[in-house]
């Protein structure tokens, strides 16, 4: 296995809640190193690269006004296998369909509002990190 690095994003319904330091603890204890942090408010144009793939669908409008509607903590965390690893610590994107001891399993309630994103594979991480360091 390779040592890789993947983006994670405390969303703003999770810094609302006060879970960015839960969040951090459970990247942590499945020791997974946290090598650079940022809290920012994403603006328009930052949400539109970050969900370029989703621009077009019908959604997007309820998306953008979500990830902009509040500050967000951007990661970038390294360890073997850090993409398959974070991604199963968040769960499934649906809260009500995640498992107990996952982020959003414990965590989370609805699928608009589901506390964290994290890149779907190495490329994206790529990709997702650029945007933000």
């Amino acid at each position: 296995m390779a040592i890789e690095s993947t983006f994670i994003m405390v969303k703003p319904d999770g810094v609302r809640r006060g879970l960015v330091g839960e969040v951090i603890s459970r990247f942590e204890n499945k020791g997974l190193t946290l090598d650079k942090m940022r809290m920012l408010t994403i603006d328009d144009d930052l949400a539109s690269r970050h969900y370029a793939e989703h621009v077009d669908k019908p959604f997007y409008g309820e998306l953008a006004a979500f990830i902009t509607s509040g500050p967000v903590v951007a990661m970038q965390w390294s360890g073997e296998s850090a993409v398959v690893v974070a991604r199963t610590l968040m769960g499934t994107t649906n809260p009500a369909e995640a498992a107990p001891g996952t982020i959003r399993g414990d965590l989370g309630a609805i699928i608009t509002e589901n506390i964290v994103h994290g890149s779907d594979s190495p490329t994206s991480a790529e990709r997702e990190l650029g945007l933000y360091f």
